[in-house]
């Protein structure tokens, strides 16, 4: 071998090992394991949670109050992901993401042949809202809170195929927000298409009594559940809807570009599917014989998807959802919870100023706030919280020019603190 062959070997590897040697190894390295919790936790009890916020890569200058958006995976989800794609490439091995779906049934109260694995949120939307039997002039449902996501699915449809979609605004309770629902419904209506928690100001929309409505009705039921799936407790067999889409990369804290849609066993006779691929079929490959296709479609809910999907990711779910069992739903919500009335309580305290846009009813808040300071640019706003290194969101879905605060279990009261001093100069 070539002195000039053997320094080329000798430096791309330095570099490549060197590209590994990043902070967030080291931290991993030094994070301590977090004990699996049989009981109740405090939510008041600092030191467990500040002892979990070790398992979160975060910048520690930073007050993160925007898991709304993005939520931050602990080490075993990024650890589980490194090491997925690690024994697809050193085992070449294919398949074994299809175990996830009866994970995550079981973590959503649903079982493992009503769940399809998607990339995100808005690939089941679509395929819901694609697959539903609507026809010129059928009626959707929706708010005027939605994400994009959820909202233009439905319009792309209103323009090809003609169909009418009306809207709501969610009111400050759960019942009055079902009778505008009622009040708007017609013989016309063939779906509600609503969110589970608006993005916008964190609501959370009385799903199941929608849900009774709309099968009472004879109308389809479909719950954008960006937001659900690790702040609140689920059971969507119990929620009664037909369908459920969610992404994993926020609450549940796995990693991005993974996702899943719910839909309930008997819907799927109902729900047409047209983007398909291998595993989206009934075929029941023998290595034998090989058989072609029967082209008839798989007898479950992976019938919405089929193909190659990335093994490390849904790895990742996996831990995620471990994750967050060694902790306790029940203690993660009751953190997020009274992180959430915590928020709104300091918020709504500064004044007059403050136009708070989530409810005060209980059953109606969790860990996300919305609110506006009168008189106050947004953007500007916006702004000043990230140069003071306070990460929140920008709300301008419907044109609420708003701003967005939500919390998870890494986060604590002493950066709520931070964030109410940022609020309390601008009104000074």
């Amino acid at each position: 071998m070539s002195a000039n062959r053997r320094r080329f070997i000798k430096q791309g590897t330095a570099g490549l090992l060197g590209s590994f040697a990043i902070p967030s190894f080291l931290e991993e390295l030094r994070a301590e394991p977090m004990p699996n919790n049989k009981g109740e936790i405090s939510v008041t009890d600092e030191n467990y949670w500040q002892l979990l916020r070790q398992q979160f890569p975060l910048q520690k200058d930073w007050a993160y109050l925007n898991n709304g958006t993005m939520g931050p995976s602990p080490y075993p989800v990024i650890e589980a992901v490194r090491k997925g794609m690690m024994d697809g490439d050193v085992y070449g091995n294919y398949g074994g993401w299809e175990a996830t779906q009866g994970k995550i049934g079981k973590f959503v109260g649903a079982d493992e042949n009503e769940i399809a694995l998607t990339h995100n949120v808005t690939d089941g939307i679509n395929i819901v809202c694609w697959g539903l039997p609507l026809k010129r002039g059928d009626e959707v449902i929706m708010t005027t809170h939605e994400h994009v996501g959820n909202a233009f699915p439905w319009l792309n449809r209103q323009i090809v195929h003609g169909i009418v979609v009306k809207v709501f605004t969610p009111a400050p309770t759960a019942a009055e927000t079902l009778d505008r629902i009622k009040a708007i419904t017609t013989k016309k209506t063939r779906a509600i298409a609503v969110p589970h928690i608006p993005c916008t100001q964190g609501q959370i929309l009385p799903v199941k009594e929608i849900c009774d409505w709309a099968k009472e009705k004879g109308i389809f039921s479909f719950i954008d559940g960006a937001h659900g799936p690790g702040q609140l407790l689920l059971n969507l067999h119990q929620m009664g809807c037909d369908a459920y889409a969610s992404c994993c990369h926020k609450w549940m804290l796995g990693p991005k570009g993974t996702g899943f849609l719910y839909v309930r066993k008997d819907f799927q006779s109902t729900l047409q599917t047209y983007f398909v691929g291998g595993g989206s079929d009934n075929a029941k490959w023998n290595m034998a014989t090989v058989p072609i296709s029967t082209g008839t479609y798989a007898d479950n809910a992976h019938r919405y998807y089929g193909g190659t999907q990335a093994l490390g990711l849904y790895k990742g779910v996996d831990a995620a959802i471990d994750f967050i069992d060694s902790i306790g739903i029940q203690n993660i919500h009751n953190r997020i919870a009274y992180l959430g009335k915590y928020a709104q309580d300091q918020i709504i305290a500064l004044g007059p100023k403050i136009e708070m846009l989530t409810p005060t009813e209980e059953r109606s808040r969790c860990a996300v706030n919305g609110f506006r300071i009168k008189g106050f640019d947004f953007a500007k706003f916006y702004a000043k919280c990230a140069e003071a290194k306070v990460r929140i969101r920008m709300v301008q879905e419907n044109s609420l020019n708003s701003v967005r605060v939500s919390t998870h279990i890494y986060n604590n009261t002493a950066e709520v603190d931070r964030f109410v001093e940022i609020v309390k100069k601008e009104l000074a």
